[in-house]
């Protein structure tokens, strides 16, 4: 999943990155919530972790004004502040939880979990193409009904690759959303991913369903593109 990150504390929006990318997810950070507000409204992300205090722009103007736009992104807010009070007027801006500092990453990872599987949950319970299943809420792939063991980044790769069947994705499409915005393009990756996931996902199936069109990028389909 790609998510945005809003802190202005770098030790905690690093901590927080490096822990979420372990994870498999694509991270971008962003230190204000002017920056932020900006990322949230040009770029598609599956969920917004959202610091209360913020230079600029608030966690709540941010979060009011994204939802005036009509994103309906999972918010996630954190802020040093517990009272009652605080936690109304987050989920009234919009947010979808709270989570008070400090906090434990585990405690974190479980609401990043909750929210993510409402969203997949809202989104497609399974996700499908040919005999190739992937389910977002236990993490199985299938091929042929045969289970396919993935990498944490092959599965990341494969998830955003079903999410957008039969479209043509570019390297830099890709690299952004299941690294992030920070992705070199020069770097192949990318390339050496998509044939790891070939390998596990093609090999000794019919159809092939990873397709690449020269010069374009990669597109998933149980039919050839014409190059």
């Amino acid at each position: 999943m790609k998510i945005l990150v809003v802190e202005d504390e770098e030790r905690v929006a690093q901590f927080i990155q490096k822990g979420l990318k372990e994870e498999g997810h694509a991270v971008d950070v962003s230190p204000d919530g002017e920056d932020g507000g900006f990322l949230a409204e040009v770029n598609d992300y599956d969920l917004i972790i959202l610091d209360l205090m913020l230079p600029k722009k608030n966690g709540l103007q941010v979060c009011k004004e994204i939802r005036e736009h009509g994103i309906i992104t999972p918010v996630l807010m954190l802020t040093a502040r517990d009272s009652v009070e605080d936690k109304v007027r987050g989920l009234d801006a919009g947010a979808d939880d709270y989570l008070a500092k400090p906090f434990a990453f585990e405690e974190l990872l479980a609401r990043v979990r909750a929210l993510l599987r409402r969203q997949s949950e809202t989104k497609t319970p399974t996700l499908k193409i040919a005999d190739l299943e992937l389910d977002p809420m236990s993490r199985q792939v299938t091929r042929s009904g045969q289970a396919i063991r993935l990498t944490t980044k092959e599965y990341a790769l494969l998830e955003y690759l079903l999410r957008n069947p039969k479209k043509v994705l570019s390297r830099t499409l890709i690299g952004e959303h299941v690294w992030d915005m920070n992705f070199d393009p020069e770097s192949n990756v990318i390339d050496v991913y998509v044939s790891h996931l070939r390998t596990k996902i093609d090999k000794g199936f019919e159809p092939a369903l990873i397709h690449t069109l020269r010069g374009q990028g990669y597109i998933l389909s149980d039919n050839a593109p014409l190059s």
